[in-house]
This record gives structure tokens, sequence and C-alpha cells, in this order.
């Protein structure tokens, strides 16, 4: 399995054929997943929140994932979110796919090296999203006439509440443009591991402070559900067009260490 799909919220329109439920244990758990074919790619799909949305954000076994995935082979992945906007040129709807992003998370573990037999890790994240998984993307995008927004800066924050209007308009001051609560350490395990990562952020509500409403779950929920539509069409696009080889930086990222 060269590719793996990590959904969140709302990927319920996503067509997995032959799909197969398996098991892979890690140093940090089992990991249940699913393998299968979308547009007669294999795949590997790894629900975030477990089967009905049973995860909070901030318990997530991030390292069991990104290890399971490694473990059977993957080398890239495509991985949506719900996020919400702080930048007023993102709306509700659009789609974004982020470059780059600034970590408020307060208590998950960020890497797989925490010293011991292991030992110790500075993994380079200049380029923190595989610029050529990125190109993919993009690609699959403009063939079937779905607009992406190509850059944006993503707001990783511990959850599972939503932000106060005090925080959002300090991610604001940063450079943030998106806010959610699954992209770190993601990402950067993924980089430890030598996984081409790319982010595909779906808008479904604007920021406390910004919307002149309550947020709630449902309203993220209801527009998760409309956009999975659009973005389960951009899967499928780019799964058509993706190779398994790794010309890009992301493959040294846990070189000096030696994993895998």
């Amino acid at each position: 399995m060269d590719f793996a799909l990590i959904g969140g919220t709302g990927m319920d329109h996503l067509s997995l054929d032959r799909k197969k439920d398996i098991t892979v244990d890690t140093p940090y758990g089992a990991v249940s997943l699913q393998t299968g074919e979308i547009s007669g790619v294999e795949m590997v799909f790894l629900r975030r929140h477990g089967s009905g949305h049973t995860v909070p954000p901030h318990r997530i076994n991030y390292r069991g994932n990104i290890w399971a995935l490694k473990k059977l082979g993957v080398r890239k992945i495509l991985a949506t979110g719900a996020v919400g906007s702080i930048y007023p040129d993102y709306r509700i709807g659009d789609i974004v796919l982020v470059d780059q992003f600034l970590d408020f998370t307060k208590n998950r573990p960020q890497t797989f090296f925490d010293g011991g037999e292991r030992g110790v890790l500075h993994v380079d994240v200049s380029e923190p999203y595989c610029p050529d998984l990125r190109k993919t993307i993009l690609f699959g995008a403009q063939s079937i006439g779905v607009e992406v927004k190509t850059a944006g800066v993503y707001v990783c924050t511990e959850g599972p509440r939503f932000e106060t209007p005090a925080e959002i308009k300090m991610y604001s001051i940063l450079g943030g443009h998106l806010v959610g609560m699954t992209g770190v350490p993601e990402v950067v395990l993924a980089r430890e591991l030598g996984i081409c990562y790319a982010a595909v952020a779906l808008v479904t509500n604007e920021a406390a402070g910004i919307s002149k409403q309550p947020l709630t779950h449902a309203e993220v929920t209801a527009t998760m559900n409309m956009l999975g539509i659009t973005a389960a069409k951009l899967i499928n696009s780019t799964c058509r067009h993706l190779t398994k080889e790794q010309y890009c930086y992301c493959l040294t990222g846990g070189t000096e260490a030696g994993l895998f």
C-alpha cells in the first residue's frame, strides 16, 4: 500500500471499493484501518476520529496511526479536515491546500523520538506539507474544475472546545488563516517517518469573534457534509494522478534515525 487517506469529519461521501477492515499492531496500540480502492488505486483509509466520530481531537492516537501506515508501506498521505476561517479571503465552503502551520496544542506527544533506544531526532519542517503532493492535488482539482486555494497557515489548537475570540485575534495577528484541532502532530510524525503528507482544509465555519453566532458542532458537521461531496470528487481525481515515487525532501525526514 503506497497511499493513504486520513479523513476527518464528513468523509462519508467517499467511495472506497473492495473494502476490507484490518488491524495493525504498533508500539502505541492496535490501529483499525480499512484498505480498498479509490479510482482504481489501492489505498489505506484511516478515520481519524474512529467509527462514528467517537474520538475527540486531543485523544487521537496520532503516533499509532502514522506508525501503522508506515508499517503497511505507505509513502504518501492525503489528509482532510474541517477548519474555521480567521481570514476574510477564506469563506465557508472554500477548500484550502495549506502550506504552513502554527502549533498551539498542549498535551500531545509530538515525536517518535523521545530518547532511549530510538534516540533523538530534530526533523526539518521548513516545508511541512509535501510540495510534490500538493502539486498533484492541484492538478487533480484543475482537471475536474474544482477551485482550491493554494496556500494558507493552519493554526492547530488542542480542543475539544472551540477557541475564544481573544485567541482567534491572537492567531490572526500571528499570521494564521485557518484554525483546526487535528493537523498537528500528524504532519510532523509523517515527516519523521519519511512519508509525504499534504492537507486539504475544508472551511466549515467562521471562527469565534468573526462569526456573529455561537459555534456548534452540528453547524460544522452540516457544512462538512455538503463540502464532502466536492472533497470526495477532489480525492478521486487526485488519486488518478498519484505516483509512488518520492523525489521530494520528505523521504529523508527520518533517515538519520534509521527506522524502517
